[in-house]
Parts: structure tokens; sequence; C-alpha cells
């Protein structure tokens, strides 16, 4: 993998838990949505499993 996360480890902030809730509800991929973000998808999945966001699956 070439691609390097610099916020490595970051908490997240309301804001982004927002946009999460609001990308997911408009049917956003996992990957379209933490690309949006700037997560990884695994720590995007993992916050909207604590969270309780359905996230779609794209085929």
């Amino acid at each position: 993998m070439s691609e390097r996360f610099e916020r490595h480890k970051q908490p997240w902030t309301s804001e982004e838990v927002g946009k999460l809730k609001t990308l997911a509800g408009k049917g956003k991929g996992l990957k379209e949505i933490a690309k949006a973000l700037g997560r990884t998808e695994e720590s995007t999945k993992d916050r909207a499993k604590i969270d309780g966001i359905g996230i779609a699956k794209k085929r």
C-alpha cells in the first residue's frame, strides 16, 4: 500500500461522526465514506458499528 494515513489512531470528532451519519444516510458505500472522512475503511466501519450506523453494501 502506497497510501499513508497521517491521522493514524486519532480520536473521532463529533463533526466527523455527524458526517459519517449523513453519508451513511444517503446510502454511500464504505469506501466512499472512508475517503471523504480521510479515514481507513476499517476505522470507519468500526466507528459506524460503535454508533449503530448502518452502511450500505456496494457490490
